[in-house]
């Protein structure tokens, strides 16, 4: 996939200019009393998080320092984790490093401790880290320290002991492998308008327009 890359980098920064989302108001269900599981994909590189009977199955794939990736966790986070929590959507996040000068960057850790949380935290706490990791993105930046890796998952209602885990550190993905897949995935998807974030409905295999403001719900009671 490497051959479609420097294309597809200049596409996804052309991508993006005067884009935005909205935030929606989510319904009424309660959350179900058994916790949303949280599990690597069978082919290894992405983190599936919710039930695998839930009614509705979309991929997010993402990258630590795209803005508007960040926007659409802004918009949108706490309706994901809703509908998550009470089962009725599950959300596999792909991530990729495009944005990194190198394989141990910003991206790449923040994508592995993506990957550590695997090791014992919920769902919906997946998705509420996944919002404080990109609520305190510094694209071009230094990637999280270790205190703040534990504070953005202690702050998603992750255990101190998965937490602690998460700021240690240790290779949880090979990131190269991750990004080729991830980015093979994406480029199958749609290989005019690349970029990030993009949202693929796994049920109807359709990529999911995003910038209709109300997508979610739409989707929700699709």
């Amino acid at each position: 996939m490497r051959i479609y890359r420097a294309v597809a980098v200049l596409m996804i920064g052309l991508t993006f200019v005067g884009v935005g989302c909205s935030r929606q108001v989510a319904g009424s269900a309660q959350p179900d009393p058994n916790k949303p599981p949280l599990a690597v994909t069978n082919d290894g590189y992405g983190i599936a998080a919710g039930f695998d009977n839930a009614p509705v199955k979309i991929e997010i794939y993402t990258e630590p320092q795209c803005n508007h990736c960040a926007d659409l966790q802004h918009d949108f986070g706490d309706q994901l984790a809703y509908y998550i929590a009470v089962g009725q959507l599950q959300a596999t996040y792909r991530p990729m490093i495009f944005m990194d000068n190198n394989d141990d960057g910003y991206s790449a850790q923040v994508s592995n401790a993506m990957f550590l949380a695997t090791e014992g935290a919920t769902g919906t706490q997946f998705q509420r880290f996944v919002e404080q990791l990109w609520a305190n993105q510094r694209p071009g930046g230094k990637p999280p320290t270790k205190d703040e890796l534990r504070e953005y998952a202690t702050k998603a209602g992750i255990s101190e002991e998965v937490a602690k885990k998460i700021s240690d550190g240790g290779s949880a993905v090979d990131v190269k492998k991750m990004d080729d897949t991830n980015f093979g995935y994406l480029y199958d998807i749609d290989n005019v308008s690349l970029g990030t974030p993009t949202v693929y409905d796994l049920d109807k295999s359709e990529k999911v327009d995003i910038y209709d403001n109300d997508w979610l719900n739409k989707l929700m009671q699709s």
